[in-house]
């Protein structure tokens, strides 16, 4: 027996002292912790993000102003008398012409002085020497046009401000378009079917230039375009956002016509004539959706590509 008393206090020694009861604790853990909260209360939600953004402008009182995150592209001269009219008659963002002093005075140098005092431009005279070596030798004919550079937007800012406006984003991202009158034929459609904006890759790829602006007729001033580092990574952050990531590709396993993504938050990828897209983007796609078409072309380009995919978006939305 008093073995049995010995063991018994052994064990209980052992113990680190009294249990303590969980209070409740466990049990409320295995309760439900409701309904999911809506994107605009989940932090890093770009919803929650513009959420945020509206109460502090309502608190200040006053009106957003816009913000360019991207960076910025670089500074374009526009060289020779043809090229500079044209680019002024487009609505090419010019801020200065320089004019070669002593300049043979013809209908087209009478027409961009006109233009240029309308836009209200900086008129500069210069020597031809000056602008020699401004255009590295180039063929100015007395004329030449500089084009600031481009502030592109940050990449999220287009989904941002179109639940901003209640709407579903429509964006259109290119992969791989090298041509600027591409470019700006995107731009166009983007702005004419209701869309927020056109991403592009910071590198091989078409930038905002004067080509891109003359393409665009003017729309590239009401029509934001983003530049991404990586356009892999930007279409990601766009699928954490609940947007739907659409590749055109002529293998696609989905036609247009079937594609139910259009009707909500959704952003279009479009790759090169040549190559279509790349590897890397193609396996990021959510779908890829192919164009049928009866008369047996073997692709588009991406500008009409681009197009006939935001006429069927808007009809849907419309």
């Amino acid at each position: 027996m008093a073995g049995n008393s010995q063991r018994r206090n052994r064990r209980t020694s052992n113990k680190k002292g009294a249990q303590v009861g969980s209070g409740g604790k466990r049990r409320r853990s295995l309760e439900g912790k409701g309904p999911t909260p809506p994107a605009s209360a989940r932090k890093g939600h770009v919803k929650n993000r513009v959420a945020n953004a509206k109460a502090k402008q309502a608190a200040a009182g006053r009106r957003p102003a816009p913000r360019r995150g991207g960076a910025k592209g670089t500074a374009e001269l526009v060289v020779g008398r043809n090229p500079v009219v044209e680019a002024l008659r487009e609505g090419v963002p010019a801020t200065t012409l320089y004019v070669q002093q002593f300049i043979d005075n013809d209908e087209r140098v009478r027409e961009a002085l006109q233009l240029a005092n309308e836009l209200g431009l900086n008129l500069l005279e210069a020597p031809r020497p000056e602008l020699d070596r401004m255009t590295n030798g180039l063929n100015h004919q007395g004329l030449v046009a500089q084009i600031p550079p481009y502030e592109y937007a940050h990449p999220e800012d287009l989904a941002a401000a179109a639940f901003d406006d209640g709407e579903d984003p429509l964006i259109v991202a290119l992969d791989g378009v090298t041509d600027p009158r591409n470019l700006g034929a995107v731009v166009r459609s983007v702005s004419a079917f209701g869309g927020h904006g056109v991403v592009v890759p910071e590198r091989r790829a078409a930038g905002m230039t004067a080509g891109a602006w003359k393409t665009s007729a003017g729309t590239a001033a009401r029509t934001p375009v983003a530049r991404a580092t990586n356009l892999t990574r930007a279409l990601e952050a766009y699928q954490k956002a609940g947007m739907t990531v659409v590749g055109l590709a002529a293998d696609g396993e989905v036609e247009l016509q079937d594609l139910q993504a259009l009707d909500g938050p959704v952003v279009i990828v479009v790759g090169s004539e040549g190559k279509g897209l790349s590897r890397l983007v193609g396996e990021t796609c959510d779908v890829r959706v192919r164009i049928p078409m009866p008369g047996g072309a073997e692709s588009l380009n991406a500008g009409v590509a681009a197009g006939v995919v935001l006429w069927e978006a808007a009809r849907r939305r419309g």
